[in-house]
């Protein structure tokens, strides 16, 4: 039998999506299973952008350019002018989904063993990103007692070595929801220019900023050269399923680069792109009762965590996402055993163990992410189970 490559072979699982088998299974015995374990959003999808679909006259499909229908790269120019962003539409380059403008971004800045140093914890699929471009991951520690505010400057000088070639950010951050400041952007970019690095700033949820100014690394002035930001329209639009991202930079030497992979893969989605065009022309003010959604659900969620007790939670500024320190032995076994063996009132509620969140071993084990991404009620619920499995959880610390 043909053996299956060492990149297949070490391609890691989806930690947030491991204990589907077990939610599914808790379905089928009748109990209620509240899904706070992953970044789904059960706000509706903007009504124009599934009309600009439905409505669309054409009659061959055809390819788009390879960076993105013209179009929707000039209106995303007028959309990033509203958060104090100049670029120009020939900095964009549309992608499929943020995915693809990850992998795109470490094929182009990175050679294989070339090395990106990214806080822990963060978004892992960042580790399959770098499976797929044959590059290393290198965590640098974020703690939950400070809320995971940027590591020390020093610990990213420890980590630093000839291989290291980019910083990697999420801001807003998922998984721990914490903000960025400017003086911490400052900060990476005395470290990036002193290095000569890249930073890489993935944005996919800008608009969710809460308890502070979002600051783009696009907003760094003097960085121009070695800021990549990440971007889709997944979250923005509770379009998920729309697959629909950008690489936006104003390096064209690396948008060159790009460029060639982008051909390489042709296009991305036509249809897609329809709906992103569409996405632009929501009205200013479409963003409002969103975000005020979100943070009332945060202000429940993170309220009711820290009443439990044992359990620690700091306010995270952005995203829709907060890490909560539990009094458990084992994150990964505590949220198995909420699926398989705990039931209050016929529900429970699925969470995400926060190991798969952290690339140093043994890091994680007290912790969970949760996504607040249900309504007030469902949250509350959810909150009930939570406190009640607490009471009862065999591993209890």
């Amino acid at each position: 039998m043909p053996k299956i490559s060492q990149r297949g072979q070490i391609m890691p699982p989806s930690p947030i999506r491991k204990l589907v088998p077990f939610a599914e299974a808790a379905k089928k015995r009748g109990t209620k299973v509240y899904h706070l374990n992953i970044g789904q959003p059960d706000i509706e999808t903007p009504a124009p952008i599934l009309e600009a679909v439905r409505k669309s006259d054409f009659k061959i499909l055809e390819y788009s350019h390879s960076a993105g229908n013209e179009s929707y790269r000039r209106k995303l120019t007028g959309y990033y002018s509203k958060f104090g962003i100049t670029v120009d539409h020939t900095e964009i380059i549309v992608t499929t989904g943020g995915s693809e403008a990850i992998i795109f971004g470490f094929m182009a800045c990175l050679d294989p063993g070339d090395e990106v140093i990214v806080p822990e914890p963060f978004y892992a699929n960042y580790n399959g990103f770098a499976v797929e471009a044959e590059v290393n991951i290198v965590p640098v520690t974020s703690t939950i007692d400070t809320g995971f505010a940027l590591p020390p400057i020093e610990d990213f000088e420890k980590m630093i070595t000839p291989k290291t070639k980019a910083i990697l950010i999420c801001n807003p951050n998922n998984p721990t929801g914490y903000l960025y400041s400017r003086a911490e952007m400052e900060v990476l970019k005395a470290l990036c220019l002193k290095h000569n690095l890249f930073l890489f700033s993935d944005e996919a949820y800008r608009e969710f900023s809460y308890d502070g100014e979002n600051i783009s690394a696009l907003h760094i002035a003097g960085l121009e050269q070695h800021v990549v930001v990440f971007d889709t329209i997944s979250k923005r639009y509770s379009a998920c399923g729309a697959r629909i991202g950008a690489v936006v930079t104003h390096n064209r030497g690396l948008l060159d680069a790009v460029m060639k992979f982008a051909q390489a893969r042709l296009s991305p989605p036509s249809f897609a792109q329809i709906a992103a065009e569409a996405a632009v022309d929501l009205p200013d003010n479409y963003f409002d009762s969103i975000k005020a959604e979100y943070q009332g659900r945060r202000d429940l969620l993170v309220a009711r965590l820290n009443a439990i007790p044992g359990v620690f939670c700091p306010n995270p500024g952005g995203a829709f996402y907060a890490m909560a320190r539990l009094p458990i032995d084992d994150a990964d076994k505590f949220c198995q055993w909420l699926l398989e063996s705990f039931a209050h009132e016929q529900q429970t509620v699925m969470l995400s163990p926060a190991t798969g969140f952290y690339a140093t071993p043994g890091l994680g084990r007290q912790e969970v992410r949760l996504a607040y991404v249900l309504n007030l009620e469902d949250i509350a619920k959810a909150m009930d189970c939570l406190a009640k499995a607490l009471e009862v959880y065999p591993g209890r610390q």
